[in-house]
């Protein structure tokens, strides 16, 4: 893989979101469409994310996840994503990267 610079990956805007709420894609079997809170002085985002078959609306709802807030915008199966969830992904399976103590919403990933 190649490698960036410090100056490049100190371009990604990461950021603490919270799912506020979630619902099916229309038309893709594997694609959730979610609407994440970035916290005061930001507009909630939309975000289409693979995570249909490995969580529940209940698992979702009111998680603290990190987002890349400066990606362009992609259209996914005719549905607009604002940014992109990270997650770990290994042997089929996929974690959401999440924050281990309560911060603000909006709290930028350093």
């Amino acid at each position: 893989m190649d490698k960036i610079s410090f100056d490049d990956f100190k371009k990604i805007d990461l950021r603490v979101g919270k799912i506020k709420a979630m619902k099916e894609h229309p038309k893709a079997d594997k694609l959730l469409i979610l609407d994440i809170n970035l916290g005061k002085g930001e507009h909630d985002i939309q975000l289409v994310a693979g995570l249909k078959n490995h969580y529940k609306e209940n698992e979702l709802i009111g998680k603290k996840v990190i987002v890349v807030r400066n990606l362009e915008p992609a259209v996914l199966r005719g549905v607009e994503s604002q940014g992109m969830l990270l997650a770990g992904v290994f042997e089929g399976k996929i974690s959401l990267l999440t924050v281990d103590k309560d911060i603000e919403v909006g709290a930028k990933v350093e």
